[in-house]
């Protein structure tokens, strides 16, 4: 893939806070009661695709925390101040 074609393709998943922003739209518009059974169904199946992003996305961001606290229970040595 060219740098052109990288920079007009759409992002393959949206961010977590997009994510979760459509999602609770979707909520409402789904708690309202106004939707068909067709329009309900839509909701409901996009719902379900953008649990998963946010789910997939706080998983990597645990991981990440994980990854980067590994090692904070061992000693360190301490570095006293040049004043000391």
């Amino acid at each position: 893939m060219s740098r052109a074609d990288e920079d007009t393709a759409p992002p393959a998943l949206p961010d977590f806070e997009r994510a979760l922003a459509e999602l609770e739209s979707l909520v409402e518009k789904l708690e309202g009661g106004e939707l068909t059974l067709e329009e309900s169904l839509r909701c409901f199946e996009r719902g379900i695709e953008l649990t998963r992003t946010c789910q997939r996305a706080l998983r990597e961001a645990e991981q990440k925390v994980q990854i980067l606290l590994e090692g904070e229970d061992e000693p360190r040595p301490f570095r006293e101040d040049a004043d000391g």
